[in-house]
């Protein structure tokens, strides 16, 4: 970068309230949890890429930018620095606590997901409303992102937002009321006791978030397998290809109702939005136009917060290293299920334990490429038909 550009992008970002502050005085999460959706994938015309492209996927929800100009590593900085930070977004447990980092291991993110399922943005530079308010909200959605440290290969896991675990200081609940008792960092200590895995790095985006990025890029192309009856308040999605705009985008990865599997199809049809965006994003005609590329890289500022341990130029240095990340690279799945269960009078899921404990030794270890190998034709991998 020419010496000083970034000390000026970071000048010109406007100073900003923390979206985590805690509100006074401590509050239980109100309501049940809801489930997670599935969904179909894009087209393979969209799979073309260039060399010299800066890759940001959006499982990681970074950016994308054409390489090679100092105006390009300008744009990269005053765009990340639009990216709001979260302070206090890791547990404050001792060390001893807290699962050990393994080195050469990859890095591996916590992206949750909010549904305020509100017009008023509650993340990113744009917010109106704290995206966390002790009491006030859970979160809906919980993926593990684990980028291989070749940064050859990546891995998205879901954990359904009704799975009962261990909430440190709480007892057993939903894991998704862990963001509502103590955010950011609750959740991270409630995911890393349950799983063993080092948290690196946390992003929290609310999916109305999604609909502005999924305008941005112009819309995405999610293929219906089979017709979906409505039912009640759920709409009807007759089977084919739909090019769905950022509202559609948003009914179809709320919708549980009328999906066999309830959360866990919610799940995936998350994972297949996220795949299609993932791919539209890299598509030439959203590279090759620069009103599209502008639009995409503001709304990511906009609707997106990270932990406050990703500077603008830890941001950069992990877009370009993954520029040779293709879809094909990037695996979803959700955590191995063991069934449904009503607890308490409430609904939940189970983990199958000993699956799991597999799986998260997996990521823990960087195997997730042997892994999947040997286990990635099972249910819970994402596959290229989603109902």
């Amino acid at each position: 970068m020419v010496p000083g550009e970034r000390e000026e992008a970071a000048a010109d970002r406007p100073e900003s309230l923390s979206l985590f502050d805690r509100a006074p005085g401590d509050g239980a999460p109100e309501g049940d949890a809801a489930g997670v959706p599935d969904g179909g994938g894009g087209e393979v015309r969209r799979r073309r890429r260039t060399r010299r492209v800066l890759v940001w996927t959006l499982a990681v929800l970074f950016a994308l930018v054409a390489g090679g100009t100092g105006a390009a590593y300008w744009t990269v900085d005053h765009y990340a620095s639009s990216v709001d930070r979260i302070p206090g977004a890791f547990p404050t447990a001792p060390a001893d606590r807290q699962p050990q980092a393994v080195p050469n291991s990859g890095t591996t993110f916590l992206l949750v997901g909010l549904d305020a399922r509100s017009d008023v943005a509650t993340t990113g530079a744009a917010a109106a409303a704290p995206a966390w308010k002790a009491g006030a909200q859970r979160s809906d959605t919980m993926m593990l992102l684990h980028i291989s440290a070749d940064r050859k290969s990546a891995a998205l896991v879901s954990i359904a937002r009704d799975t009962w675990v261990d909430v440190p200081g709480h007892g057993k609940a939903k894991i998704n009321a862990a963001y509502s008792w103590g955010g950011p960092a609750l959740m991270v200590e409630t995911v890393q006791n349950l799983t063993g895995v080092r948290i690196d790095h946390v992003a929290v985006i609310d999916w109305n978030g999604f609909r502005a990025l999924t305008d941005a890029v112009g819309g995405v192309d999610i293929t219906i397998p089979r017709t979906i009856e409505g039912r009640g308040e759920a709409r009807q999605w007759d089977a084919g290809t739909h090019h769905m705009s950022g509202e559609q985008a948003l009914l179809y990865v709320r919708e549980r109702y009328g999906l066999p599997n309830g959360d866990l199809d919610r799940s995936k049809r998350q994972q297949n939005f996220l795949r299609a965006l993932m791919i539209q994003t890299m598509d030439a005609g959203t590279l090759g136009n620069p009103a599209r590329l502008t639009g995409l890289l503001k709304a990511v500022g906009d609707v997106m917060s990270v932990d406050d341990r990703l500077s603008n130029t830890d941001l950069y240095d992990l877009a370009w290293s993954l520029r040779g990340l293709r879809p094909d690279g990037v695996r979803f799945m959700n955590a191995p299920f063991g069934g449904f269960d009503s607890i308490d009078g409430q609904s939940v899921v189970l983990l199958d334990r000993a699956a799991a404990k597999t799986l998260w030794e997996a990521v823990r270890t960087d195997r997730m490429t042997a892994y999947l190998a040997e286990h990635g034709t099972t249910s819970d991998t994402l596959g290229e038909s989603v109902s």
